[in-house]
């Protein structure tokens, strides 16, 4: 009888049965009909039938402090029951450099403390998924800051900061940065993504006339390439990058970063499970290596 306890409540405050069906989204035919199995319940008429507007008779001022108590603990019995216990689904974006050190640790905290919310993984590169959050395809997405100002209905939290480095074949001999991207073939970070128009913005600000042998996204691969002597990079400084064969150059002075961070749909509310989710991904950005700096 919760349920008629709390509409006697919302008449009683209101003073009518239309009232409280708005607060309620009930018909009055509805109200009144929970009113009634209240007062059959109970044994005793609640209002006084013969007033146009919804009037407590004595039964129903007895009654109404009583009743608040009543809901009042049934609310807390809810809320203790269900404390700590979250069910439901998360959606997660994800480009693919962060899906092997960032998200698994963020993850791991995840679903130690929420264990029954399902997680699904989507992949794809940064452009993709930036439309899916605003298509509401998935919750939040882990991608590359885009080079342009987002929707003002989408969010964005700063995660992390990835050095820009000159990645070579360790075989190659030693020569400054700005000699091999002129002379060596350069295996180039796809430019239609969010890392590689900042990789195609650093050559075209220091002038400097690359000779294209193959054009991809995948940073892996991408750094497979050059271990394999198909020429030289420019790429991010990932934690877990297999560092075989490969001799990674700082760009000094001229050095440029790639920004790693979450994008939601607003208002993001830190109680959600996709607030939650983003704590523990804030929680495992300082984790990483020096390279791998939390923006504040």
């Amino acid at each position: 009888m919760i349920k008629e306890f709390k509409t006697f409540l919302a008449v009683a405050r209101d003073g009518t049965f239309t009232g409280a069906g708005a607060q309620l989204g009930l018909t009055q035919s509805a109200v009144s009909a929970q009113i009634k199995r209240l007062e059959e319940y109970l044994g005793v008429a609640l209002f006084d039938r013969s007033a146009r507007a919804a009037v407590l008779n004595i039964h129903g001022r007895e009654m109404l402090p009583q009743a608040e108590e009543l809901v009042a603990m049934a609310e807390r019995m809810a809320a203790t029951a269900g404390a700590g216990h979250v069910s439901g689904s998360l959606r997660i974006g994800a480009i693919a450099s962060v899906q092997q050190d960032l998200l698994v640790q963020a993850l791991g905290e995840f679903r130690a403390g929420y264990p029954d919310v399902r997680v699904r993984i989507v992949p794809g590169v940064s452009l993709s998924l930036l439309g899916q959050v605003d298509a509401g395809e998935v919750d939040m997405a882990l991608l590359i800051r885009p080079p342009f100002a987002l929707p003002p209905e989408l969010g964005w939290q700063p995660l992390l900061r990835e050095e820009m480095v000159l990645a070579m074949p360790e075989s190659m001999a030693p020569a400054p940065w700005r000699e091999l991207l002129a002379t060596q073939p350069f295996i180039r970070y796809d430019r239609a993504s969010f890392g590689g128009r900042g990789v195609d913005l650093f050559l075209k600000k220091q002038r400097i006339r690359v000779h294209e042998a193959v054009e991809l996204d995948e940073i892996e691969a991408i750094a497979n390439m050059v271990r394999h002597g198909l020429g030289v990079a420019l790429l991010p400084r990932l934690l877990g990058l297999d560092l075989d064969g490969l001799r990674l150059v700082s760009l000094d002075e001229a050095a440029f970063y790639r920004e790693i961070g979450i994008i939601g749909r607003l208002p993001f509310d830190a109680a959600s499970v996709r607030g939650k989710m983003a704590e523990c991904l804030v929680r495992a950005a300082p984790s990483a290596d020096g390279s791998h700096r939390l923006l504040r």
